[in-house]
């Protein structure tokens, strides 16, 4: 018969496993670390796990396949209740907050490798839309580059701050405006502050944040940090 399914690109997967979570009749699974649809039997083809793809590869097709099977599915997930199951996705895609000291300071730098790291996960492409650690924050928004080359990144820069990292050159950073204006719509964000290299491939990070920023519709303060290749502050 010829009904609606979900298609997977593989090619577009990243591994991250929110999709076999989302899927409550579990028709997805991860298999060499992609999610795969195991069973066109399993899949009622509504799409739950299509909003919790960070990379947009899964849609809603219309194909011959098996008729969608509520009794195989109620076996399957009696079957998987009695057993541990092994770890469907990625841990890192989890998010969460930890408490560490508070604000923006223009402090000494940081002692004895101290972090200054509230969150988790950091990068643009994982990051939830909305997250308690966005409400209200001061957010970082860095270059990869500028944490390794900038030695004070966290006491001057991330400490007090929420943070976001991507790379202008080297990510797929087609989703990346629409992403953060979700961000910046989404949630209270009082100040932006943009950290990057002096390179010029790096400078796209600012086109993209200031892209965002007006489809957004929010005047949000933004300031950018230039960093040297020596890791020193431009114009400092």
């Amino acid at each position: 018969m010829k009904r609606k399914i979900i298609e997977i690109d593989r090619e577009k997967c990243n591994g991250c496993g929110q999709c076999v979570e989302a899927c409550h009749e579990g028709a997805i699974q991860m298999v060499d670390g992609k999610a795969k649809l195991v069973s066109d039997i399993y899949c009622d083809g509504l799409g739950d796990c299509i909003g919790e793809c960070p990379v947009d590869a899964i849609k809603i097709i219309e194909r011959e396949a098996g008729a969608f099977d509520e009794v195989a599915v109620a076996e399957k997930m009696k079957a998987k209740q009695g057993s541990t199951p092994p770890p469907s996705g990625c841990p890192g895609m989890k998010s969460f907050s930890f408490n560490q000291d508070a604000s923006p300071t223009d402090a000494q730098p940081t002692v004895n490798g101290v972090s200054a790291l509230t969150q988790w996960p950091v990068q643009l492409h994982l990051v939830p839309v909305q997250a308690p650690f966005w409400q209200n924050s001061d957010l970082l928004i860095a270059a990869d580059c500028t944490a390794i080359a900038y030695p004070d990144l966290h006491a001057k820069l991330l400490k007090g701050r929420s943070v976001a990292i991507a790379c202008p050159k080297l990510d797929d950073t087609s989703t990346y405006v629409d992403k953060l204006t979700a961000i910046f719509k989404e949630n209270d964000i009082k100040s932006i502050t943009v950290s990057r290299m002096t390179v010029p491939c790096c400078s796209k990070i600012s086109v993209i944040v200031d892209a965002a920023r007006m489809a957004s519709g929010k005047d949000i303060p933004c300031e950018t940090v230039v960093i040297n290749l020596d890791g020193t502050i431009q114009g400092h």
